[in-house]
């Protein structure tokens, strides 16, 4: 019986995309065990995974170096035959190295790859998708090159979105970590009026993206009740996007949860670019994205704070929804 560790500590799209990791190991071989182990705060994504044991998280507010050593020591414990790391940066690939797994599978972008026995390069730009990236970590198992993305709402998650499913809904995510993967708010609230008119609308986002929405919400002349934003876990609101007509996302989070319940989905690229490979995997889905030509598009994996040209052009793309 073969024994994983699946690492991926980056933000929640990246722990989505390395979800066909999880399930091509899982195909590949059906009788063995899986661990992740994710950034606090991201494990509740996997909840309820058919094909994961266990999920294991990094709490750096508890000090990088005392969380690395508890790690290591549990990890040894386990005694996995082999160690997947799809971050690249250093206090994963510290795990890794000391992890006491058999064989430690990353990229090469990552300063302690020097411990792996397979390393992988990493490219970005070329218009290869992260998911295909990451499945190339395990291809020496004759993994596929392409899966979707899954999550797994539970039955109670599903119950507790129940009464907002009940007519034909869209979900609007008008946040980012990063300002310039963002729609402007004005966007949103054009797109919000042309919806309404067919639908009920619901804005959608973390605690964090409560003063946004409720800004969309009042602009565009939605009911209070639009306004979901830190209401709804996680899974609950992957739950919500696998009911509506139509989900629209920026470059973040919400694209990839929309992705792995295969909701019709609308994408938003600004500052960052396709090709980066971050795009919806769904089968209905489209990407949108300013036809100017830009020099300074892209400004950035992630964008940035602020546009760094004062003008944020990229941020020009045409809704018609009507």
């Amino acid at each position: 019986m073969q024994h994983f560790l699946v690492i991926q500590t980056a933000f929640l799209g990246d722990v989505i995309l390395a979800t066909p990791v999880v399930s091509e190991l899982k195909r590949l071989y059906p009788d063995s065990v899986i661990d992740v182990l994710v950034r606090k705060g991201n494990e509740s994504i996997l909840a309820n995974h058919p094909d994961i044991r266990q999920v294991f998280t990094l709490n750096k507010k508890q000090g990088k170096f005392s969380e690395i050593k508890r790690l290591v020591r549990l990890f040894r414990a386990e005694r996995y035959d082999e160690v997947i790391n799809l971050h690249r940066f250093g206090s994963s690939g510290i795990i890794t190295w000391l992890s006491g797994g058999k064989q430690k599978v990353g990229f090469d972008k990552n300063p302690f790859a020097f411990s792996y026995a397979i390393k992988i390069r990493h490219e970005i730009g070329n218009g290869k998708h992260e998911v295909e990236r990451n499945l190339e970590l395990i291809s020496h198992h004759g993994a596929e090159k392409l899966v979707k993305p899954r999550v797994y709402p539970s039955d109670a998650d599903y119950k507790a979105v129940a009464h907002l499913v009940e007519q034909a809904f869209y979900t609007l995510a008008p946040a980012s970590v990063w300002f310039t993967k963002q729609l402007p708010e004005e966007k949103w609230v054009q797109l919000a009026q042309q919806l309404a008119k067919k639908g009920t609308v619901y804005l959608v986002g973390g605690p964090d993206d409560k003063d946004l929405c409720e800004r969309i919400r009042i602009a565009a002349g939605l009911t209070e009740s639009a306004n979901l934003a830190g209401r709804l876990s996680l899974l609950e609101s992957c739950a919500l996007f696998s009911k509506a007509q139509r989900c629209y996302v920026n470059d973040s989070g919400p694209l990839h949860m929309a992705s792995a319940v295969n909701a019709p989905t609308t994408a938003f690229f600004c500052a960052t670019v396709p090709r980066f490979g971050f795009g919806p995997l769904s089968d209905d889905s489209e990407i949108r994205e300013t036809t100017e030509v830009l020099s300074c598009r892209p400004c950035g994996l992630h964008g940035g704070k602020v546009c760094p040209e004062g003008h944020f052009k990229c941020g020009e793309i045409a809704i018609n929804e009507s």
